[in-house]
């Protein structure tokens, strides 16, 4: 029997339909990723599950016994304690409690006891305090008043309270947007573990691969329901996508053929019957729409110019605000090849260390140095607030680019993907995926030797974050990156840096490892924390984890080398795709001489063949990493 069942359903904003008798069904237990381009209509499906709209056709019937958790709007704040404001989110439990306090009659006591140990009310606290902790507030903070906290820290606590109540039926809109890296790995952890039934907006692949049984993709009004993660609902609509169009050509070219035959021969009497009858087999024959794919969704970074090493060193550097320093003694280095991710949890000054490398914090102590010629590209969310709302994306870019001709301008925000109807919308109008662009194209405006991007993928579509993966790839510069999409920093990040306890230290290690080793941090801080004595953890625990940090330090030479040998596949692959678009369009062939051809053939000969040599030291790369750590 189905938890959740959506009939024919009908739902319009503002008179535009976005829900066109659109048909889904979820059973108890199963877990759909919704995904859907930005503006689809996924919140507003979400929305009317939930109750908050009425369906304009149709029906949602959600079973009569389930329960619905969905994160609330509206933050949570006041001077209650965290810990109080995610157990008040069980009605049920906080009633019965009350009534306990005041309750006279001996059965109806009895009543009241045994069912608060039926929902488990007695671990309820602990239940929360844990749900907290992996949501990124240790035991100090859970007993601090909700007021304490920002926006986006009291949005994990509405968040904490939709994870504890474990409903039949959990909505999901977004639900890393406010967490750090760590807090988005426990949250799958949690998902993947939780028993109820959930429906997920999400535009993080890693979320969506580990988490759902199912993707449920809403296009044009309808949806549609693809087993698997959302790699798998790649591939399979990618082969339908295929299917589709080859079945659209073959219908297309026999209708051809038989409008053809009737042009030539409806007025010939002789053969007025037969062209009768194959107008109306051609009335007869199916249409199939072939895949409309939307304008695809493309980056584009500005070639830099080559840097000498070292690009930027520190020395014993120390940086914080008002004299209390946030970091010390930083001793590092940066050069254009880097592609480094910053790890740690918020608060632990991830973009303190950016907002130095960017010029835009001075050391306390120390120094740093830099080539007179590096420019940096700066990304940061809350630079969206400095967006002048009544403005033009193309206002905002003659302003940063003064002397540049209006065609360099244009230029520069096309890259990003803001047309020429978007670069001429105000930017109040625009959303909030397409301000992130604007803000990518302002900070990369300059050519960029190096990138630093500060949570850039927030508002972005999972289109959006595909093509900013393939132009970092393509990207010939250095990249610090700080984010807490994990599928994000795979694809980018080559080198790793854990910032935290007031220093920025390289972490021997993958994402998987990083994964273990938060793990591991979090039990040992369970024991610690129910120990009387930290003494007491064997000192055979803290050889096994030295050994273990001595085995990732070994591989980090091999995995580097596999990262390189990655990269350089893409670069090659990214680069024969612009050669073979090139001589695919016909204007080349009308507007330029044999030599450019020729010169475009040879090339693309060349790079077929050293990505052929790529790839195979990739897979030697790959093997010989692999056969280490089997050995290890």
């Amino acid at each position: 029997m189905s938890l959740l069942v959506i009939n024919d359903l009908t739902l319009r904003i503002a008179g535009r339909t976005l829900l066109d008798q659109a048909n889904l069904s979820i059973e108890p237990g199963r877990k759909v990723g919704l995904v859907g381009r930005n503006g689809a209509g996924k919140s507003t499906l979400l929305a009317a599950i939930a109750g908050d709209i009425p369906p304009d056709g149709g029906t949602i019937r959600l079973s009569s016994r389930a329960r619905l958790g969905r994160v609330k709007q509206e933050a949570p704040s006041g001077p209650t304690s965290l810990v109080e404001t995610v157990l008040a989110g069980d009605l049920e439990r906080a009633s019965l409690l009350a009534e306990a306090e005041t309750a006279m009659d001996p059965q109806r006591i009895a009543e009241i006891h045994e069912r608060l140990m039926a929902i488990n009310a007695d671990t309820a606290p602990a239940r929360a305090a844990s749900i907290l902790s992996g949501l990124g507030f240790n035991a100090e903070a859970q007993a601090r008043p909700v007021s304490d906290f920002s926006g986006g820290w009291r949005m994990r606590v509405s968040l904490a309270t939709a994870l504890f109540l474990e409903p039949d039926l959990l909505l999901l809109d977004e639900p890393t947007n406010h967490l750090d890296l760590e807090a988005t790995l426990w949250l799958e952890g949690w998902l993947t573990r939780f028993g109820g039934a959930a429906l997920i907006v999400s535009h993080d692949r890693g979320l969506l691969d580990s988490c759902v049984d199912a993707i449920a993709h809403l296009d044009r009004g309808r949806l549609s329901l693809t087993p698997g993660g959302y790699e798998e609902f790649v591939r399979i609509r990618t082969e339908q996508a295929l299917q589709q169009n080859r079945a659209a050509e073959k219908v297309a070219a026999h209708r051809a053929h038989m409008q053809s035959f009737v042009d030539r021969f409806r007025a010939k009497a002789t053969k007025a019957k037969q062209a009768q009858a194959r107008l109306k087999a051609l009335e007869k024959l199916p249409v199939i729409d072939s895949v409309v794919e939307d304008t695809p969704t493309r980056f584009e970074f500005p070639e830099p110019a080559p840097l000498p090493p070292p690009m930027l060193t520190m020395d014993h550097v120390t940086i914080g605000y008002d004299g209390k320093p946030i970091l010390s003694d930083l001793s590092l280095r940066l050069d254009m090849e880097d592609r480094i991710a910053l790890l740690g949890a918020n608060g632990n000054g991830k973009s303190t260390f950016a907002k130095l490398v960017a010029g835009r914090l001075a050391p306390m102590s120390g120094t740093m140095n830099h080539s007179p010629r590096l420019r940096v590209g700066y990304f940061a969310q809350h630079q969206a607030e400095e967006l002048v709302m009544s403005e033009t994306p193309i206002a905002h870019m003659q302003r940063a680019l003064p002397k540049a001709p209006p065609t360099v301008v244009r230029s520069q925000l096309a890259r990003f993907g803001l047309d020429a109807g978007k670069a001429e919308t105000k930017v109040s109008e625009l959303s909030g995926g397409e301000k992130a662009r604007l803000l990518l194209a302002l900070a990369t405006r300059d050519a960029p030797q190096l990138l630093i991007l500060d949570e850039p993928t927030n508002h972005l579509d999972l289109d959006a974050k595909d093509a900013l993966v393939r132009a970092l790839s393509a990207f010939e510069g250095a990249v610090l990156l700080i984010s807490h999409d994990p599928h994000l920093v795979e694809m980018v990040a080559d080198r790793l840096w854990l910032v935290g306890d007031g220093k920025v230290t390289p972490f021997e290690g993958d994402m998987a490892e990083y994964r273990v080793w938060l793990l591991e941090r979090s039990r040992a801080a369970a024991r610690a924390g129910s120990a009387r004595d930290t003494e007491t953890t064997p000192a055979g625990r803290k050889e096994e984890r030295r050994e273990r940090a001595e085995a990732r330090k070994a591989l980090a030479p091999l995995r580097k080398k596999v990262k390189d040998a990655e990269t350089k596949v893409l670069k090659l692959t990214t680069a024969r795709a612009t050669i073979e678009a090139r001589l695919a369009d016909p204007a080349l062939y009308g507007a330029s001489s044999k030599d450019d051809v020729t010169k475009l053939t040879t090339q693309l000969a060349t790079l077929k063949k050293d990505e052929a040599q790529a790839e195979e030291d990739w897979f030697a790369a790959q093997g010989e990493l692999e056969q280490a750590a089997a050995e290890g």
